[in-house]
């Protein structure tokens, strides 16, 4: 690339990496964009993580949500697989072995990082949700969705192992 700019969108379209132009209003370009937005906010946990073992998760999870959008971007060129849905589940359990069991639902927050991954977990959620909303449309790969789904559970985990303190839910009377 030789410059940032391309001149390309400027109609309302934008090329996919496998060479195909959508409207930059498609709901493809929605998801990709969602993904971008949760890459970001884990760069923003990222930037005030203070525990090695939550930022090397939050490094992994970046390039594997690069490896997400590129598949978006080349809808016939899947990139995850059943094993990759395993690794998450893996990883997912090693954590929460270490933390007390949940019994009521909890408040996002309990420090900065901790609520930085509540919120990307949220976005995690909105991405799948349109994932699916995509599915619905266009042939996409399951794996891709189970792995957004279990995404979301490994960002849970790695907020409740950075929190400093948890706040049940108080339902109201």
């Amino acid at each position: 690339m030789t410059r940032l700019y391309t001149r390309v969108g400027d109609e309302g379209e934008t090329h996919l990496a496998d060479g195909s132009r959508v409207g930059k209003v498609s709901l493809r370009i929605d998801v990709i964009g969602d993904i971008d937005e949760l890459n970001a906010s884990l760069g923003m946990a990222e930037a005030c993580c203070e525990m090695a073992e939550i930022g090397h998760e939050i490094t992994w999870l970046q390039h594997r949500l690069f490896d997400l959008g590129a598949e978006l971007a080349q809808p016939d060129h899947p990139r995850f697989t059943e094993n990759d849905v395993l690794e998450l589940e893996i990883r997912i359990d090693r954590i929460d072995a270490e933390l007390p069991p949940v019994r009521e639902f909890i408040l996002p927050g309990g420090g900065q990082l901790a609520a930085q991954l509540h919120f990307a977990r949220a976005v995690c959620r909105r991405a799948e949700r349109n994932l699916w909303r995509l599915a619905e449309r266009e042939r996409s790969n399951p794996e891709t969705l189970k792995f957004l789904n279990r995404l979301s559970d490994l960002l849970f985990v790695l907020a409740r192992k950075a929190a400093r303190e948890e706040t049940p839910w108080n339902k109201a009377q």
